[in-house]
């Protein structure tokens, strides 16, 4: 009876007992001589991966994933209101302006004062996070640009930090082009190899200074930090999303479970083993991860109660910070750090787990972006000329479709299927003539061309100098010929389209569209098209009974050539085939004096599919090969059975060698009379998968140079990184993957050298290769695989075509380029023609009846003086009216220091001359990004101190102030300069 009086007692004074408000001292900043523990809230937000960005934004299709991303912003602001000493940073500017047009003018106004305060601190602030593997310079520049101006304008905000947490690698062109020239005083990211985080770790240069281009040198460095384990909170249980398994701190000591000593502690831990592995008494945490923060105060109270009863405990001070905020703090702390050079390629997270696979992955979109981006560099010069008008469609969409395929599970290929249709859906918006020309079809070209019919082709040149260069376009009948505006007939050819093109052209058509073509042309007409500078010729095709010029077709095999050799092109390029094998056998360039033997096959790589030991499957990120060795095709070695003889076309303009490699790998090698190069053109697929093995298709090109383990891959198309098989700059690589270990991105192309002779092979998208035995090169074209490599995206590799209840797996066709040079002098075709692949000359198409089109229409234009044009080392990859009615342009110097003895100079332009009906009123030089000015940027730059460094670091070189009278542009190797511009009306 006593007990039971007391318990009651007991627990009606515990029951009625009171809660106390709490108040909690969050306003910590920096304390000097504490480790300073710098809490950063973030979110990170796909723009797409497991579901579309819309679907993210709104946050439907929850069976998949359970994301919001409006939640997300609509819960931080009422959250950040509620403690003025709060914090939140936020990235991808594609979800926030969707937000934000969505927000009433209280709200806009709320969010200003908070990005005043402050407390809300845009990071990176692009459209996307991009990857910086299978991404272009110039769609990386594009999309900054895009976000950064839009919080210029909005805010009057310049971002100031870089923030590729989530990207598979990091390249050399990020941290010195997308990160020092954009005005960003440093530079954070999450994945770097599990060996180089170990070495990093125990020696503490997770953080350095980081000198990406070996041109620009100190003067384009950055700081740069690696988190100690990825972009995560760091381990010990501080996930506070409603529904997270960490313990939350329950601080009422009336209540059970009183644990405020307890999760201090884990903080404490934390916090100084993060110390044990970072320089100076700063460490940065980062307290979010995918797509949290849609109930944001759940996150927050816990983080003020640490806050509040850490900095209470002593022994270490936690405050809310952002990466700007640690930035400074770090930099005031004087430290000396170590210097990085070159990039953070390849990745792998373990042993057995390269992350190189997605170098290639989804190749057809790989491709499509490409197309786009060149075609969006090529519209926006034609709406600056035209002027933008509302009445007419702009660029804008395709801007905006283009800047979030640049995202890291984009155009990198790792996103589930429906995903990667809806990138390429809304790419398509933009681009309506001849979209499927790659597969033949082109319905303006393929029109009856009878008497009094013609069809007219308008050639655009986005090159700041004049070019010259074979147009293709298919056509129903042979007879016709070409005249330019002139009148005067162009020499043309008439090529026989192959028949496994004809079949990849009925499939995918109605495939895509859903019928079946009209007609089938059974022709090329290739003709040579002279078109000047940043401007437009015009041609006529007629159809004609009498001058058609037909390629001379011949079909050799091994019986029907006495010497067992041909020899293809009519220029200073020969090319020789060993007709009994069926194999390339001989480089020769009559005006070079270059005689090589080089051979070009195809093999594959069988996926793995894992293992008891190791269950690692090959899968859109990781590359793991099942051998290290690949497999030749059966037959290849004789592939010159009665079946599959050498087809070889001859004509004025060019020849062609067609080979039929296997049932689904087709070949088709050009030699242009005018050019010094080969084309290969290769169609590759459906790959077969019924022996249940997945196949990665590469193609080698070997030669007999003694390349010494040593390759070179260029970075986003920019700068070319020296490559060593089998070893790593920055620590003592441990070798498991030997093929998968030593792939790198490749944006423009790959050479290897020996003392006499360089091996260069371009390319016309985004593919992953190496040099895995000395004298060869290889990419990887096509990936087919049939397990998932458990990275997130849950699906596996294999994408499909349907027609109806008809699937076929995806057959890629595209094309990669030769070329052996003297050393020292590859340079020089590397960069133009690299050029050249990326802003293709432009086609559009109209049927005239009747009228003279060239007296009724302007037949030839360019909007550079008729005396001028660009040096040879230099383009211009931008070039738009902004809103504002200003333009925008970026002039680029294309080589690097010491790369080509008479192009590694500076260069000068000239606006006047490049702007021939135009007068320019002013001149404004502007940061990459175009959101601030240089000179404004260059007095906020902060010089940091590297161990070692000398007293007076060497002298870079740069272009000087643009004189407001001469108006001439100076660039130094490597230099980008950018400007707006002010015509005078």
């Amino acid at each position: 009876m006593e007990i039971t009086v007391f318990l009651l007692v007991f627990f009606t004074g515990f029951l009625s007992a009171q809660s106390k408000y709490i108040a909690y001292n969050t306003s910590q900043g920096v304390v000097e001589g504490k480790l300073n523990v710098h809490l950063v809230a973030h979110t990170h937000d796909d723009v797409g991966w497991l579901k579309t960005v819309d679907q993210y934004y709104v946050g439907s299709n929850n069976s998949i994933q359970g994301a919001c991303v409006q939640n997300v912003l609509d819960s931080i602001v009422p959250t950040l209101l509620a403690d003025k000493n709060r914090k939140f940073i936020y990235v991808e500017q594609a979800f926030f302006q969707r937000w934000w047009r969505d927000q009433s003018e209280v709200i806009q106004d709320t969010v200003k004062k908070l990005v005043s305060s402050g407390q809300l601190e845009f990071i990176n602030g692009g459209m996307c996070m991009h990857d910086e593997a299978a991404t272009h310079y110039i769609d990386m520049i594009d999309q900054t640009t895009l976000g950064h101006r839009f919080i210029k304008q909005e805010f009057n905000e310049t971002p100031r930090i870089g923030w590729q947490i989530d990207p598979f690698g990091h390249s050399a062109v990020q941290a010195y082009l997308l990160g020092a020239e954009v005005g960003f005083d440093s530079l954070f990211f999450g994945r770097i190899d599990y060996q180089d985080r170990e070495k990093r770790k125990n020696d503490k240069s997770l953080e350095v200074i980081w000198q990406g281009s070996k041109t620009l040198g100190f003067s384009a460095q950055i700081f740069a930090g690696a988190f100690p384990d990825n972009y995560e909170p760091p381990p010990g249980d501080f996930y506070f999303e409603v529904n997270d398994q960490s313990p939350v701190i329950q601080d009422d000591s009336n209540l059970f479970d009183y644990n405020v000593q307890e999760r201090v502690n884990d903080f404490v831990a934390a916090a100084l083993s993060q110390a044990n592995i970072t320089r100076t008494n700063h460490v940065m945490w980062t307290m979010g991860t995918d797509f949290k923060y849609q109930y944001a105060n759940s996150w927050f109270r816990q983080m003020d109660k640490f806050i509040h009863y850490v900095n209470m405990d002593g022994r270490v001070n936690a405050l809310y910070s952002t990466p700007s905020i640690y930035t400074d703090a770090k930099y005031s702390t004087n430290e000396s750090w170590p210097l990085k050079t070159e990039d953070f390629f390849p990745y792998a997270d373990r042993a057995n787990s390269y992350w190189t696979g997605y170098f290639t992955s989804r190749p057809a979109i790989k491709r499509y972006v490409r197309v786009m981006s060149g075609y969006y560099l090529a519209a926006r010069q034609l709406e600056l000329y035209r002027g933008r008008n509302n009445l007419r469609p702009k660029t804008d969409s395709l801007g905006d479709a283009l800047a979030i395929a640049q995202h890291h599970d984009a155009v990198t290929g790792t996103e589930k299927q429906h995903v990667a249709d809806d990138y390429a859906k809304r790419l398509s918006v933009g681009y309506v003539e001849c979209p499927l020309l790659n597969i033949s079809y082109c319905p303006p070209s393929e029109v009856d061309l009878s008497p009094g019919k013609k069809l007219v082709i308008v050639v655009y040149n986005s090159l700041g100098w004049r070019r010259e260069d074979v147009v293709r376009i298919p056509v129903i009948s042979k007879s016709v010929t070409v005249h330019d505006s002139n009148g005067k007939e162009v020499e043309s050819q008439i090529l026989p389209i192959a028949n496994a093109s004809i079949g990849i052209r009925n499939f995918y058509a109605k495939a895509y569209l859903g019928k079946s073509p009209s007609a089938t042309p059974k022709y090329w007409l290739a003709f040579l098209a002279s078109v000047p500078p940043l401007g437009f010729s015009t041609y006529i095709v007629s159809g004609n009974k009498t001058t058609v010029v037909e390629s001379v077709v011949s079909i050799v095999s091994s019986n029907g050539s006495k010497s067992g050799t041909i020899e293809v092109g009519q220029g200073n390029l020969k090319l020789v085939y060993n007709v009994h094998e069926g194999k390339l056998t001989h480089y020769i360039n009559k005006r070079s004096l270059i005689k090589a033997s080089v051979e070009q096959s195809y093999s594959y790589y069988a996926g793995s599919p894992g293992s008891n030991t190791d269950p690692q499957a090959s899968g859109a990120y990781i590359f793991r090969p099942d051998t290290t060795n690949a497999t030749k095709f059966e037959g290849q070695e004789n592939i010159l059975l009665p079946q599959n003889p050498l087809t070889v076309l001859r004509g004025p303009i060019l020849d062609e060698v067609h080979q039929r490699i296997n049932p689904w790998i087709y070949q088709i090698t050009r030699v242009y009379k005018g050019k010094e190069h080969a084309e290969v053109d290769f169609i590759v697929g459906p790959i077969p998968v019924d022996d249940q093995i997945g196949k990665e298709v590469i193609t080698q090109v070997a030669t007999s140079m003694k390349s010494n383990k040593t390759f070179y891959t260029d970075s986003n198309g920019r700068d070319f990184i020296k490559r060593i098989r089998d070893y790593r700059t920055d620590w003592d690589f441990q070798v498991n993957q030997p093929v998968a270990g030593n792939y790198y991105p490749i944006n423009l192309g790959l050479y290897i050298e020996d003392n006499m002779t360089e091996l260069s092979v371009l390319v016309d998208r985004s593919v992953g290769g190496s040099s895995i035995v000395d004298g060869q090169v290889e990419i990887m074209l096509h990936r087919r695989l049939l397990y998932d490599d458990s990275r997130g995206v849950a699906e596996s590799l294999n994408e499909e075509v349907c027609i109806l209840e008809e699937c076929a797996g995806l057959t890629i066709q595209g094309n990669f380029y030769i070329r052996i040079d003297p050393l020292g002098e590859g340079a020089k075709w590397r960069r133009s023609f690299g050029q050249e692949i990326y802003s293709p000359f432009l086609l559009t198409f109209a049927e005239q009846d009747g009228d003279n089109w060239t007296t009724s229409h302007i037949p030839t234009f360019s909007g550079v003086d008729p005396s001028y044009s660009l040096p040879d080392n230099v383009a211009m990859i931008t070039l738009q009216e902004l809103d504002d009615g200003k333009a925008l342009i970026r002039l680029a110097h294309l080589y690097e220091v010491g790369e080509d003895k008479d192009l590694s100079v500076t260069a000068s332009v000239e606006l006047k001359k490049l702007f021939s009906d135009k007068k320019i009123g002013e001149v404004t030089e502007m940061s990459l990004s175009a959101n601030q000015e240089r000179a404004e940027m260059e007095k906020k730059r902060l010089v940091w101190k590297t161990e070692g460094s000398l007293v007076e670091e060497p002298k870079v070189v740069r272009g000087g102030p643009v004189d407001p009278v001469t108006l001439i542009v100076e660039l130094s190797p490597m230099e980008i300069r950018t400007f707006t511009l002010i015509f005078l009306t």
